[in-house]
């Protein structure tokens, strides 16, 4: 696996980010099997195929995985403009190493590709993690998420008080009460 390595972590094993195409066999089957039991079996073939095709960061404990999250780019509409977003999917950490800042950690090395890559950074969140990404200055967005789908731009009021983005320094200018529409993709659209 090639991949960057971030520091210690703060006493543990460190970050890695590493594209998809870098991660070999094994560390794929470790994260997705992690992603399986962070999330208690919702994890579906889908979720994670969104998470594949760009950067992953993985979070270590010596040898062993115990977090990951990875970006990936996407298309957003708002104010007329088609935005380059770097999305965030497959955010998690064993249950026994949370509040350790592990996730802290996987998501301060995605949030610094986010401002050095991307127009804004994109999220949807479990009701959970909500205060998570506010404490780390993620916005959530008031106004009406929708979806570009096959048949036109349809609303996701199910996404609605999930989404969040991250601001960049000389990104897009944003109206978080204004309508934001994401790219199609099978399965979950946000």
């Amino acid at each position: 696996m090639t991949g960057i390595r971030i520091g210690d972590g703060g006493g543990f094993g460190g970050i890695t980010l590493v594209h998809t195409a870098d991660l070999d066999a094994s560390v794929r089957a470790a994260a997705r099997s992690l992603l399986d039991e962070v999330f208690e079996g919702d994890m579906t073939d889908q979720d994670w195929e969104h998470a594949l095709g760009g950067v992953h960061a993985l979070a270590w404990d010596g040898p062993e995985l115990v977090g990951h999250a990875s970006l990936v780019q996407r298309r957003l509409l708002h104010g007329g403009r088609a935005l380059r977003a770097g999305y965030v999917e497959g955010v998690g950490v064993r249950s026994d190493r949370r509040g350790r800042g592990y996730g802290a950690a996987l998501m301060g090395s995605l949030e610094r590709v986010v401002r050095g890559a991307y127009d804004l950074g994109a999220l949807a969140s479990t009701d959970e993690a909500l205060g998570f990404y506010a404490a780390r200055g993620w916005l959530l967005w008031r106004g009406p998420v929708s979806a570009l789908t096959p048949s036109g731009a349809v609303r996701t009021e199910e996404d609605d008080g999930c989404v969040h983005v991250l601001p960049v320094a000389g990104g897009a200018e944003l109206d978080a009460s204004g309508e934001l529409v994401c790219d199609w993709r099978e399965g979950d659209l946000w």
